[in-house]
């Protein structure tokens, strides 16, 4: 049974109150875990210069999916966890949570491997010079050595939140940002370092936190606590199973970024593949803030919609979407007025190629902003109310389907075509979420006659 406290904050507290106590520490924590690669591109491109920028987004799409296996098994293991601790099965818990750890390292070590290894002849078949391949390697090769160790950053983000430590998950991303740079500018202007030390620098921070985490955990003092891991195949068939859609829409974007990377290699060389690596950092500010503002009212939209009070989940979403447009809107409009900001945050200098790109390509993408903001809410929202068939579509079609169809699509119009692509999606996925929230008003009456029914 739900809490006293819980049913207080969730059903009795204002509707404005409770978004702004749940939505503002959700944006500001993933916009804090999100922030040290848009540092990082910047200190990397205005340090070492435009070829190791490049260099920086040949190998993030396969960082990405290093971290996207570890964060299938911590959200996938987030869910038994959670069941069999409002069941009060404890001991069950912590066997879960003992095991998934545990899983992370052992494929932290795997996946780490095959990159370590693999590394040069990927980024050969994606057509890189010998220029480019160096800053590549050495980039994607230091994140490898630490993969066993960094890839649990995401896991225990999830712990701190099943534990109930909302503002500790708040302060371990804080931590982790301000790590992440401090060590990044220490190797890189103290030590003079190249892009490998960056990567170093990055991955120290962000092991730093992982450890001042475990060690939280270790102490004994959390609701979650170590035992002997327990292994069995159903245990690993439900965590695959829960955790598999949040990989296919982390993967499937990765692949999408290779797919463009290697198209923008043939069209533009490495100043293009720098242009898409400032688009998805700017990109990359602005979603986590209207991810972290929708994600973090889930369980308040879903605790209302199990009580079927359709009243308040429509203001709290009101609230939602109504944040949600401004931010993006915002954030369009200064992308569109000032691209040439963004280009120099990344690239000392008026390198001719990357500031003539950048500049079309950051006023072409700054029309996603117009609508980017409907799929990225109506997602959150059907996730929230139990409807995860929607929620996946709205996200695979976003970060797969219509990025796919347009890069072949609109590819024959050249370096305009890609940059086309962003919003062209937006509005694909835009039109797609329209549909299914006309579905909504269906839902709400089919769980309000089940509501009579069950009364009569």
């Amino acid at each position: 049974m739900p809490s006293d406290n819980t049913e207080r904050l969730f059903l009795n507290t204002k509707p404005g109150h409770l978004f702004f106590k749940a939505a503002i520490p959700g944006a500001m924590g993933m916009l804090a875990s999100s922030l040290y690669y848009l540092l990082e591109g910047i200190l990397v491109g205005r340090v070492l210069g435009a070829e190791a920028f490049a260099g920086l987004n040949l190998a993030m799409p396969f960082v990405i999916i290093n971290f996207a296996i570890s964060d299938m098994i911590g959200v996938g293991s987030s869910v038994p966890i959670a069941i069999k601790l409002g069941r009060g099965e404890k001991e069950e818990a912590n066997g879960i949570f003992s095991a998934a750890i545990v899983m992370i390292i052992i494929a932290g070590f795997v996946t780490g491997g095959l990159l370590f290894a693999s590394a040069p002849a990927l980024f050969r078949l994606m057509g890189a010079d010998e220029y480019l391949i160096p800053y590549a390697v050495d980039y994607l090769r230091a994140y490898a050595c630490f993969s066993p160790l960094t890839t649990l950053v995401f896991a225990m983000d999830n712990y701190l939140r099943i534990c109930g430590k909302i503002k500790g998950s708040l302060m371990m991303n804080i931590f982790m940002a301000a790590s992440c740079v401090i060590f990044e500018m220490f190797f890189l202007f103290v030590l003079k370092g190249g892009i490998a030390t960056a990567a170093i620098g990055t991955c120290i921070g962000m092991s730093s936190a992982v450890l001042v985490v475990l060690s939280i955990f270790l102490s004994g003092k959390m609701e979650l606590k170590f035992n002997r891991p327990r292994f069995h195949f159903s245990l690993i068939k439900t965590i695959v199973s829960c955790g598999l859609p949040t990989f296919l829409s982390n993967v499937s974007g990765r692949i999408i970024s290779i797919i463009m990377n290697v198209m923008l290699l043939s069209l533009g060389g490495a100043d293009a593949v720098s242009v898409y690596g400032i688009i998805m950092s700017a990109d990359g500010l602005v979603m986590p803030l209207l991810y972290g503002t929708c994600d973090s009212l889930q369980p308040s939209v879903g605790y209302n919609w199990g009580a079927r009070r359709y009243d308040r989940v429509e203001t709290l979403e009101k609230y939602c979407f109504g944040t949600g447009a401004t931010i993006s809107l915002l954030f369009g409009v200064f992308l569109f007025l000032f691209p040439d900001f963004a280009v120099s945050l990344f690239v000392e200098g008026e390198s001719t190629g990357i500031h003539t790109f950048g500049i079309a390509a950051l006023k072409i993408s700054a029309f996603a902003y117009l609508v980017r903001w409907i799929s990225i809410c109506t997602q959150c929202f059907m996730s929230a109310i139990g409807k995860p068939a929607y929620a996946a579509a709205i996200s695979v079609s976003a970060a797969f389907i219509f990025p796919l169809i347009l890069i072949f699509t609109l590819s024959p119009i050249g370096l305009d075509g890609i940059w086309m692509n962003l919003p062209g999606t937006a509005f694909l996925t835009a039109l797609l979420a329209l549909i299914i929230l006309t579905r909504y008003r269906k839902i709400v009456d089919k769980e309000k006659s089940y509501s009579i029914d069950d009364s009569i």
